[in-house]
């Protein structure tokens, strides 16, 4: 994924130095425009939960610049950030983000907001987890009764979560009970109310979509459901043309006082709760 080119033009022009001042312009004004674009990868979830939707047109009304969003898993949003295809990277899987700034791809990591992870799925509950404390004993449970289970299986953050839980259960999932969507959180959650399946999920998403979707929260609140989002960019040295101003610009929004405000009360009118709570300046081991 690489910058946008600027558009062929006809010859049209009479006399060499017709051609060479049109072309020097056009070259300044591709250049003018490529220096206020701002590429963001983020996770499905940001962008399902519509926060995104109020924080963006913030930034660019504050700094000019315009915002690329480029919503995917984590995985993948990590490895566009990580090979210098986004100026920027909004995700949720600090293990992975941890060794993308060990490897000296990605600089900078600051923690910006957490929710948490819930596992949710039909009302009848035929697995009989509900009120669990443990998140990995209640997947244990939905193993051994086969009982209908969506994954994300998109190598996102919330599928790495949910990758980790096996493991823990040593579980390996497979058969016919168990259902690997490879789509984004809100596309899951509507599979999984169709199957009347089970599935981990941010909160955030889970809220956004409660009205559309038949699936119960039912064990929550263990600490390995923490959800933290960090923001981080590309090392500049690494990849040269990454928007390195647009790009801090937009993680120091995403850590500023203004931001953090409105991330502390987003949700709050429309689901009697917030979605996420603000983290800037905070060590992950206080959260």
């Amino acid at each position: 994924m690489g910058r946008m080119k600027a558009a062929m033009w006809r010859r049209t022009f009479v006399g060499p130095l017709s051609v060479a001042v049109v072309f020097g312009g056009l070259l300044l004004a591709s250049s003018a425009w490529a220096g206020q674009a701002v590429i963001l990868s983020t996770t499905t979830s940001t962008q399902d939960s519509g926060l995104l939707d109020v924080l963006i047109p913030m930034f660019e009304k504050k700094t000019g610049y315009t915002v690329k969003t480029i919503s995917v898993g984590t995985g993948q949003s990590l490895a566009l950030a990580g090979k210098g295809e986004a100026d920027v990277c909004l995700v949720h899987a600090p293990d992975s983000e941890k060794k993308y700034v060990a490897d000296g791809l990605l600089l900078n990591r600051r923690l910006v907001m957490h929710n948490d992870y819930v596992i949710v799925g039909p009302a009848e509950d035929p697995a009989k987890i509900k009120g669990m404390k443990s998140a990995v004993e209640a997947l244990q449970r939905i193993a051994e009764a086969k009982a209908n289970f969506v994954s994300r299986g998109d190598n996102s953050g919330t599928h790495q979560l949910e990758k980790k839980l096996w493991q823990e259960a040593k579980v390996s999932p497979s058969g016919a009970w168990y259902l690997s969507a490879g789509q984004g959180m809100g596309a899951t959650l509507g599979i999984a109310s169709e199957k009347k399946a089970y599935v981990v999920t941010d909160r955030a998403t889970l809220l956004a979509f409660k009205k559309r979707v038949q699936l119960d929260p039912l064990v929550e609140r263990d600490r390995i459901l923490l959800n933290i989002y960090s923001v981080m960019e590309p090392n500049a040295a690494k990849f040269p043309r990454v928007n390195v101003a647009g790009g801090k610009a937009f993680a120091d929004f995403m850590v500023s006082a203004e931001v953090q405000e409105v991330i502390r009360t987003f949700g709050v009118d429309k689901f009697g709760e917030p979605l996420f709570f603000p983290d800037a300046g905070k060590r992950e081991e206080s959260l």
